[in-house]
């Protein structure tokens, strides 16, 4: 049973008396608490873990642990030390109150107490509530007020007066007064009067944590008295305090033949007998100045929290309208970032549009060049064959030649065919010319990769010379589906780039012109993936390689590394564009050839081979 579950405060008894426990239960039950019984200290402890009463009735004589070693446990725990523990002992153990009060029980009840004020003491306990021991520790050490209220006497009266009271001083002499003085407390001894109730001191800040009311006299009216103090009581709560305790003391006949349930409907927070122990009385007196200087300090506390939330709250202010400039300013930076980065696409793709010009034009160019090339070409091409026939027979001719004749007649044969060889090394670069002009074929079509190939080679051959050895593994298909005049643009810049860094690594070394200074080795092939399969294209060699740091910006377009003049920055950021048309991709690492001279770079191209004479085939579309 939970207060959760019953709505009900959750009383624990500690007793074990099976008798008394229901006796106990009855009781509690009756007066409308939710009840819950264990039989030892040790049972105790472990019950919590299901649910924390409020409150803890307890036997001081359990077995194992007593009720003053548990109620030491209970303080000792940062989850159960606010809860209220009241004490059960028999009139015959009065040393038993003070140890059971020191260990930490809130409160102390005899057993043969009138059932009526063991209720009275539980419902005092609950309302004074339990958070009060969350700032115990800081509110000790304010020196507590306490006021010691007399009762009204006259002077013919044969009562016993208080100074000479069983409560009022020890074996020693000492007063109550100077118990708790001792205690570093201060004491104040006033008689009950109408201006003690009506003044004003009772509510401001120097007012009491404690009134100690002398009950005994006859000549007081302690239910009434006790209920117009529990009325300014509640005029200071009100106004924003906190209560003072108040703890009578009444004649023990009264005490323990009566129902002392007058006085608690009155007000009162403790009640003792005439004939206790000034000492503890001091202990009872302690603990309700405890209780009280802790709420002082939860109140304190709770005003320090407004006063941090109200700085809390204007801080969120501060820093959402903060917020919100940043955000604005982000807003800003953002769409000055948009434009920049459209800025540079801006330029970008002015420069590519100017490339393409330039290479359209070099297209134009070099086919018009190559057209009228061809035509000389041939018809010398023509001639020189018809020269070459005619000293075959002059040569072959029946009759007697001078041998000077002869020797002129096979000096111009040789010269004949060593023209035949230019011509013919013409022929083959006007053909690479007009291979390399077909800019306009910019439709996908079945391309021959291997002529593709070799005309770059071709064409690169000035170059290379005999420094360079280019090496050739094409495994993949000769046909693939892609933009011709792209593939050869791509193929040419890649394996031009590759033969200026041989070059540039050979100048660096101090190598001979004429000596073999590197080499390029350039593969095709087709690979499988999940996706389908790439045709790849890779171009390596061994020159001085690319740094790993360039390597995301050599396809930007400007960015290169040759020197000023040797290059345009414009090489591969037109591959990158090529390659990105078809859906492929560019791949840069370290070469490391096997007997090559320096670390050197592999490019490699992959293109999906779900390729069109349209296009790249598109999701949900076959090949």
């Amino acid at each position: 049973m939970t207060l959760s579950d019953t709505q009900l405060p959750l009383i624990l008894i500690v007793e074990e008396s099976d008798s008394q426990a229901q006796a106990l239960i009855s009781l509690l039950d009756n007066a409308g608490f939710a009840v819950r019984r264990v039989a030892s200290g040790e049972e105790a402890l472990s019950c919590l873990d299901s649910g924390l009463p409020d409150l803890v009735v307890s036997d001081y004589h359990l077995p194992g642990m007593n009720g003053g070693q548990m109620a030491r446990q209970f303080r000792m725990n940062a989850q159960t030390r606010s809860i209220p523990i009241l004490m059960l002992t028999e009139d015959e153990a009065p040393g038993l109150e003070r140890e059971g009060l020191e260990s930490g029980a809130d409160a102390y009840i005899s057993k043969s107490a009138h059932p009526d004020l063991l209720v009275l003491r539980i419902r005092a306990l609950l309302r004074e509530g339990s958070d009060f021991l969350q700032a115990e520790e800081a509110g000790r050490f304010r020196r507590a007020r306490i006021v010691i209220v007399t009762s009204p006497r006259s002077d013919d009266c044969e009562e016993e007066t208080s100074e000479n009271a069983n409560w009022a001083r020890d074996a020693a002499g000492a007063s109550l007064g100077e118990l708790l003085w001792r205690d570093g407390h201060t004491v104040t001894t006033v008689t009950a009067s109408s201006e003690l109730i009506n003044g004003a001191w009772l509510g401001g800040e120097e007012g009491p944590d404690c009134l100690v009311l002398d009950l005994t006299s006859r000549l007081l009216d302690g239910v009434n008295f006790c209920r117009r103090l529990d009325a300014r009581r509640q005029d200071v709560l009100e106004a924003g305090g906190t209560s003072f305790r108040i703890l009578g003391i009444v004649d023990a006949d009264r005490f323990r033949r009566h129902s002392a349930a007058d006085l608690f409907d009155a007000g009162l927070d403790d009640l003792v007998p005439s004939d206790i122990a000034p000492d503890v009385l001091a202990l009872r007196i302690r603990v309700l100045v405890r209780r009280k200087l802790a709420q002082d300090e939860i109140r304190q506390q709770e005003i320090k929290r407004q006063v941090r939330e109200v700085a809390l709250q204007t801080a969120q202010s501060e820093a959402r309208a903060i917020a919100a400039k940043a955000a604005m300013a982000e807003a800003l930076a953002h769409a000055n970032a948009e434009l920049a980065d459209a800025n540079a696409r801006l330029i970008e793709t002015q420069a590519k549009l100017v490339q393409t010009a330039k290479m359209a034009s070099l297209g134009e160019l070099v086919a018009g060049i190559a057209h009228e090339i061809n035509n000389p070409l041939a018809f010398t091409l023509a001639h020189e064959e018809t020269i070459a026939r005619a000293l075959r027979k002059l040569i072959d001719t029946e009759g007697p030649l001078q041998p000077s004749q002869l020797t002129l007649l096979e000096k111009c044969a040789n010269r004949i065919g060593a023209m035949r060889l230019g011509l013919q090394r013409i022929q083959n670069l006007v053909l690479s010319l007009r291979r390399f002009s077909r800019l306009d074929e910019s439709a996908f079509q079945d391309t021959d990769v291997v002529e593709a190939i070799d005309t770059a080679l071709a064409l690169l051959a000035h170059k290379f010379g005999r420094e360079i050895t280019v090496e050739r593994h094409l495994t993949a298909p000769r046909m693939l589906v892609c933009q011709p005049a792209l593939l050869h643009q791509v193929v040419m810049n890649i394996v031009s780039n590759a033969a200026d860094a041989i070059r540039s690594r050979a100048e660096v070394e101090g190598l001979e012109p004429g000596a073999p200074s590197g080499k390029i080795v350039i593969e095709t092939e087709l690979r499988q993936n999940e996706q389908g399969a790439n045709y790849v294209i890779s171009v390596a060699d061994d020159g001085p390689g690319v740094p790993a740091d360039l390597r995301a910006r050599v396809f930007e377009p400007f960015f290169t590394t040759k020197p000023v003049g040797m290059g345009t920055g414009l090489g591969l950021a037109i591959a990158y564009g090529v390659i990105e048309a078809h859906g492929g991709s560019i791949d840069i690492e370290d070469a490391n050839l096997d007997g090559g001279h320096g670390v050197g770079a592999c490019f490699t191209l992959s293109v999906p081979v779900r390729l069109t004479p349209t296009g790249p085939v598109t999701i949900g579309r076959s090949a």
